[in-house]
C-alpha cells in the first residue's frame, strides 16, 4: 500500500482544500448548521465483531527474499480483544504494511479486502483450518505435515507464512526448518474453499417508508442460534420493532425478518435497531483496520459478542430516501445507495450528473476513493436524519499498491494508531494514516464527501422544487 511521509501527507491536504475551492463540484446551496440532527460517528461497519489489537502474541521468525535482499521479520499469531467480550486470534495478509498498536479492527466482507482480487483467497481459508490453532495438537500436526516436531511458536510462524505466499504473493520462508516443512506443506496441500459467512449482519442496513406503514423487511443473517434485538431508543415516538404480522420482537433467529412499525400519527423522523449475540467467529473472515493497519484474516475465536445496526425513515408524504454505503474494492471506492420509498421523484446532483430516483426506486453511485485513503461524510435527511460513513479504502496489499517490497511488518511491537493526518510514531516503514473529518450538511436533503488524497467534494441535495419541505 502507498507510503507517504508526514509532510508530503501536509502537503496533500493542503492541494485538496485548494482543489475544493477551484473544482466548480461544488453546487449552489445554503449551508447550515446540523441543528438537532446528530451523525452517528461510528465508523462504516457491515456488522459483526469490532476489536481493538493486543498485539502479536505467539510467533517464530522468518526471512523474506525480495529485490536480492534478505529481511528477517516477525511472523505467528496476533491476538485482538473484542468489544463487549470476547479474545481472536488472527494472521496477516499484508507482509508489507506494519500494525499499529491498538488499532481497531472491523469484521469485514473478502470483496472489501485485499481478498477481493486473490484468486487463493479460498487457499487461505484451507490453510487456517487445517493448522494451527485450529489443530492445536501439534503431535498430530507434525505428523500430517511430516516436519518433526513443532511448538507453538514454529507452528503459528510456518502457518503465517504458507498465508503469505498466497495473500502477497512473496518469496518468504521460516527459518525454524520445522516450521518452514509445515509452510512448504501447507501451500502445497492447500485447496479452494468458499468464504464463510458473517457472523452477524443486517440487509439492508437503511429502509424508509411513510407514517403509519411497517418499514422493511431487515433480514438478519447470523451463525448465533438467537440474537436480542434491542428497539429504537426513544419510546415517545411509539416506533417499534416487530415481525411482518406487527407482533413485536425482543430476539431473532437467522433469516428473521424485522420491520420498523410506524404510527400513521409519527411525526418525521429516523430510528434505528441493534441485534446482538455471542458466538464464535467464523474461521477466515477478514478483519480490516479503521484506521491504516494490515489486514488480518481471523484463525480463532472464542465466543465473542457481535452485533449489526440498521436505521429506518420515515415522512408522511414527498420524496422518503433511505441511504447506505459500503466500500466497493472492484471499482476503487465506495458505493453509496439512495432509496426512495415516498411518493414523489427524488434527484440529486453527484459529480455534475443528475440522478433520479423515482418512487419505490433506488440507484448505487460510486464516489472515487484513492487506495489508502480516509474518507469522511456524513449524510442527512427529512426529521433530522443523519449518519456518517468513515474509514480507510484499503483494497491492495502494500506490494502490489506500492510496487515495494521492503517495508517490514512492523516488528514486535506496532506502531500507535492514530485517525488524523499527523504523523504515526513507531518503528518501519509505516505509511502515515491520514484523514479528514470534515462534514458539512446542507438543507434538505444531503451529502458531504470529502475524500483525502482525491481532491473532490461532492454534495447531494433534492431538486429545489422540494428544497421548502
Amino acid at each position: 500500500m502507498e507510503t507517504t511521509t508526514g509532510s508530503s501527507r501536509r502537503r496533500g491536504i493542503t492541494r485538496l482544500a485548494a482543489s475544493v475551492v477551484a473544482s466548480g463540484l461544488v453546487m449552489a446551496g445554503a449551508l447550515v448548521g446540523a441543528g438537532s440532527a446528530v451523525a452517528d460517528e461510528a465508523p462504516q461497519h457491515q456488522g459483526g465483531a469490532a476489536a481493538v489489537l493486543d498485539g502479536l502474541k505467539t510467533y517464530d521468525r522468518a526471512v523474506l527474499h525480495a529485490d536480492g535482499k534478505n529481511q528477517q521479520l516477525p511472523a505467528g499469531l496476533f491476538e485482538m480483544t473484542v468489544d463487549g467480550g470476547g479474545k481472536l486470534k488472527t494472521y496477516c495478509i499484508d507482509i508489507h504494511n506494519p500494525t499499529q498498536d491498538q488499532a481497531k479492527y472491523l469484521e469485514t466482507p473478502w470483496n472489501q479486502t485485499s481478498l477481493n482480487t486473490n484468486k487463493n483467497a479460498g487457499k487461505i481459508r484451507w490453510i487456517l483450518e487445517h493448522s494451527y490453532p485450529q489443530v492445536d495438537d501439534l503431535a498430530a500436526l507434525a505428523k500430517a505435515a511430516g516436519t518433526g516436531p513443532l511448538t507453538e511458536k514454529t507452528a503459528a510462524a510456518g502457518t503465517q507464512v504458507a498465508i503469505w505466499r498466497y495473500s502477497d504473493d512473496v518469496d518468504v520462508e521460516a527459518l525454524d526448518g520445522q516450521a518452514e516443512k509445515l509452510a512448504d506443506w501447507l501451500e502445497k496441500s492447500a485447496v479452494d474453499q468458499a468464504e464463510p459467512k458473517a457472523s452477524l449482519a443486517l440487509d439492508p442496513a437503511a429502509v424508509s417508508g411513510k407514517s403509519g406503514e411497517k418499514l422493511g423487511p431487515i433480514t438478519v443473517h447470523t451463525n448465533a442460534g438467537q440474537v436480542s434485538v434491542t428497539p429504537p431508543a426513544d419510546a415517545a415516538s411509539g416506533v417499534k420493532v416487530t415481525d411482518k404480522s406487527g407482533k413485536p420482537v425482543t430476539t431473532a433467529a437467522n433469516g428473521a425478518e424485522l420491520y420498523f412499525d410506524v404510527p400513521a400519527g409519527a411525526a418525521d423522523g429516523t430510528a434505528s435497531l441493534t441485534v446482538q449475540a455471542t458466538t464464535s467467529v467464523p474461521v477466515g473472515r477478514a478483519f480490516a483496520g479503521v484506521t491504516k493497519s494490515q489486514t488480518m484474516i481471523l484463525a480463532g475465536s472464542s465466543e465473542s459478542t457481535v452485533s449489526a445496526t440498521a436505521t429506518g425513515t420515515w415522512a408522511k408524504k414527498g420524496a422518503i430516501p433511505a441511504v447506505s454505503a459500503q466500500k466497493n474494492c472492484a471499482k476503487g471506492g465506495v458505493d453509496v445507495t439512495a432509496s426512495n420509498e415516498g411518493d414523489e421523484a427524488f434527484t440529486f446532483e453527484l459529480a455534475g450528473a443528475k440522478h433520479t430516483i423515482e418512487a419505490g426506486k433506488s440507484e448505487t453511485v460510486t464516489i472515487p476513493v484513492a487506495e489508502d485513503q480516509a474518507y469522511d461524510f456524513t449524510i442527512t435527511g427529512p426529521g433530522g436524519f443523519s449518519k456518517t460513513f468513515k474509514g480507510v479504502l484499503d483494497c491492495k496489499t502494500s506490494g502490489s499498491a506500492t510496487g515495494g517490497t521492503d517495508t517490514q511488518t512492523g516488528g514486535d511491537k506496532p506502531a500507535p494508531a492514530t485517525s488524523g493526518s499527523g504523523a504515526t510514531g513507531g518503528s518501519g516503514d509505516l505509511a502515515e494514516t491520514g484523514g479528514s473529518s470534515a462534514t458539512p450538511v446542507i438543507a434538505g436533503v444531503a451529502i458531504a464527501l470529502v475524500v483525502v488524497g482525491g481532491g473532490a467534494v461532492f454534495l447531494l441535495r433534492k431538486r429545489k422544487t422540494q428544497a421548502s419541505a
